[in-house]
């Protein structure tokens, strides 16, 4: 009895010690968080410029948002919710390639901006109605390629725009720019608010992808989501898919940098798209303190965006998926958080921009990006994007750490086991 109650007691005295070390480093991450916020603020009020500094580029985007109008010009709009979601013409200036590097945001140290120097927006143009969205789309059409970015956590509207601005504009890509910014506070403690504003805009997200996919001069879509916003992409897509019965082709590729998604959550949202699923590339980093936090509060159940995909069961599942993750640990990065490499490190983004969005599928070749990047490419064995009958596995287990092996299939199980995958699910 003594021996049961001693071991009971340094039993619960290790566990407390571990709930303690949790909340360290959950406050130390917030702390982290926090102070990445430190920039100017109400940055949205256009310049009165009769053109761009030479040598300036100008990236036009199309920002449709699930958030409540600020009535504040310098803001636009706010961290709250709204029942009417917004379409607006916004054009950002970005400084010259000799001030600033690539992979990063040049923010105004006072305002107005200066254009000479920092990020500027020079133009803000409300979209009254669905025509007027169309239009401005038919004027913007790049061959007909069509990305859409969502944001992640602790972003206001004007981070996001700023943030898509620099992606446009490093990448080289040749696309029509679409932005989706949903309601979040951007403020640390509002995690869970944040993560219930990706659930509210789901729907919001879903018609922005329908209009796009309607409209005759959008051919293709990739769809670039950063962190929580990876949760929003996913969701959006996962019920259009139940919806219609299917994704529409238009929705060619889908790109999740830094995801905070359960990876048990992501394997089913991934099985319930159907069998016709886009391309998947997965941008992941084992040193991403962000997700570090994210992990603690959502149950110490792996981030997708953390997975070391040259693990196993990672490795053979996602090749049987046909997905491809792009493992940025070794990639230095200003951001403390190592939380937004995707978008800080010039080759990434222009491996988006000229291959990913075009539907270009990387290969083994490729595997070696420099600068640390390397790349765990899906189906180098000659079968990219495909799942072939041999890899056949129940699809709610794709990519969970509590994978069962496969059973070996005998003479005639094949259809038995591709009918089992594509029942509906209760």
């Amino acid at each position: 009895m003594v021996m049961g109650k001693m071991s009971s007691g340094v039993s619960a005295t290790a566990a407390a010690a571990r709930r303690v070390r949790r909340v360290a480093v959950a406050l130390s991450l917030s702390i982290a968080l926090a102070g990445c916020g430190g920039h100017v603020k109400g940055v949205m009020e256009p310049l009165n410029l009769a053109e761009a500094p030479k040598g300036n580029a100008v990236v036009d985007m199309l920002v449709a948002t699930s958030r409540r109008p600020s009535d504040n010009p310098a803001t636009l709009f706010s961290g709250e919710r709204s029942t009417n979601p917004s379409v607006t013409d916004v054009a950002v200036s970005i400084p010259s390639g000799k001030e600033r590097a690539a992979g990063t945001v040049q923010w105004p140290k006072k305002l107005p901006p200066n254009p000479e120097t920092d990020f500027a927006v020079v133009r803000v143009q409300p979209i009254e109605t669905v025509a007027q969205a169309h239009e401005w789309v038919r004027r913007h059409s790049k061959g007909g390629h069509a990305m859409v970015f969502i944001h992640g956590f602790n972003n206001t509207y004007e981070d996001s725009v700023f943030r898509f601005a620099q992606i446009v504009h490093d990448s080289g890509a040749d696309v029509t720019p679409i932005l989706f910014t949903w309601p979040s506070r951007a403020k640390v403690l509002d995690y869970n608010y944040d993560k219930e504003s990706t659930n509210y805009s789901r729907t919001s997200l879903e018609r922005v992808l329908k209009a796009l996919v309607d409209d005759k001069n959008v051919k293709n879509i990739t769809i670039l989501a950063h962190s929580m916003g990876t949760w929003l992409a996913m969701e959006s897509i996962r019920q259009m898919a139940i919806r219609d019965g299917s994704l529409p082709k238009k929705i060619e590729n889908v790109i999740l940098a830094s995801p905070d998604i359960d990876v048990d959550v992501f394997a089913r949202q991934w099985s319930e798209m159907g069998d016709k699923r886009p391309n998947f590339t997965i941008f992941v980093s084992q040193d991403d303190r962000a997700l570090a936090l994210s992990r603690y509060i959502s149950g110490d159940v792996q981030r997708l965006g953390q997975i070391n995909p040259a693990e196993e069961p990672y490795t053979t599942k996602l090749e049987a998926a046909g997905i491809t993750v792009v493992d940025l640990t070794k990639v230095k990065s200003t951001d403390r958080l190592n939380h937004g490499k995707f978008a800080e490190s010039p080759q990434i983004v222009q491996l988006i921009g000229q291959r990913l969005v075009t539907g270009q599928t990387l290969t083994d070749s490729d595997v070696g990006l420099g600068d640390g990047i390397t790349a765990v490419v899906a189906g180098t064995a000659s079968n990219i994007g495909k799942i072939t009958a041999s890899t056949v596995a129940t699809p709610v287990h794709l990519l969970s750490g509590n994978l069962r092996p496969t059973p070996k299939k005998r003479p005639g199980d094949l259809d038995a086991t591709l009918q089992g995958e594509n029942a509906p699910l209760n």
